[in-house]
């Protein structure tokens, strides 16, 4: 599938990255979008990032629409343009949980006729907004894809396999299909736990103190804690359940360091660094990083 046409509701970091890489890889692709701020479409247009605007006269033209907002306004989003939207339309989205986007998606899909597949590229920096957007954000990276669990197999394997292809032009380096729930459950583990540290570390009364005694294990350590703090606030409330699971299994690790080192103890000290490094070495070997 060379040519067909991308349709992206939200030219901030993710939004404007999709935009981004289409237009470097595939010229036979239209790229259409829309943004809350009118300047930055403006410029986005101006700069041949975009071709042109996404609005309800032009949405049923579009094969895959790219919904680039947080997850309330992404159903928002839905909710008020699904009547516009042709049935031979692969919807998607890039909210960082999946749960509530992909239950009202799916119920919006089933009502109007067009297809929805949850989306989250795995990908992006600590900075936000159009200016920080890149062509190649997505190269290597893992696209998650969430197809509805209650449409017919081979229906669904086609669909995958459409959104794929296009999606394929940005050079995602694996597509990984799962459930809502299931990616809900990790995302708490490998992103919303690394915020939630990372945030609490830097209040270190040390931290500010630190000049000149940083190297690579504090930058590597604190490089999230520079985030969306309003964004951030609605991933982790949506998504307390599995976050709070997370935050106990760390506590109940960090009280057996803090036992081993007021002991003094230190065969059970080298055993918990040593089970660390071992766990750390056999993600690599899995070729989890």
């Amino acid at each position: 599938m060379e040519k067909f046409t991308v349709g992206i509701e939200g030219l901030g970091l993710i939004g404007a990255s999709f935009a981004r890489g289409f237009k470097k890889r595939c010229k036979e692709v239209t790229v259409l979008a829309d943004n809350r701020t009118g300047a930055t479409l403006d410029k986005a247009m101006e700069e041949g990032t975009v071709d042109g605007v996404l609005d309800r006269e032009s949405i049923g033209s579009v094969d895959l629409l790219i919904v680039a907002l947080y997850p309330e306004a992404a159903v928002r989003y839905l909710e008020e343009n699904a009547p516009f939207i042709s049935p031979d339309t692969i919807v998607t989205d890039v909210c960082g949980l999946k749960r509530y986007i992909c239950k009202e998606g799916f119920r919006l899909a089933d009502e109007y006729g067009f297809t929805f597949i949850g989306g989250h590229p795995m990908a992006g920096t600590q900075y936000s907004g159009y200016d920080n957007s890149k062509a190649d954000m997505f190269v290597g990276a893992s696209m998650i894809l969430i197809p509805d669990p209650s449409k017919d197999g081979n229906s669904v394997l086609g669909k995958l396999d459409m959104i794929k292809e296009m999606l394929g032009k940005l050079e995602f380096g694996r597509f990984v299909i799962t459930t809502p729930e299931n990616h809900d459950r990790m995302i708490a583990m490998t992103s919303q736990m690394a915020h939630l540290v990372s945030s609490c570390y830097v209040k270190s009364p040390g931290a500010e103190e630190a000049e000149g005694f940083t190297g690579g294990s504090f930058q590597d350590l604190t490089r999230v804690a520079y985030l969306n703090a309003g964004m951030w606030t609605e991933l982790f409330l949506e998504n307390q359940d599995y976050l709070l699971a997370e935050i106990e299994a760390v506590q109940k690790e960090l009280e057996k360091y803090r036992a081993a080192i007021a002991a003094s103890d230190s065969e059970e000290l080298y055993k918990l660094l040593d089970e660390g490094s071992k766990i750390k070495e056999r993600i690599l070997r899995n070729g989890q990083d």
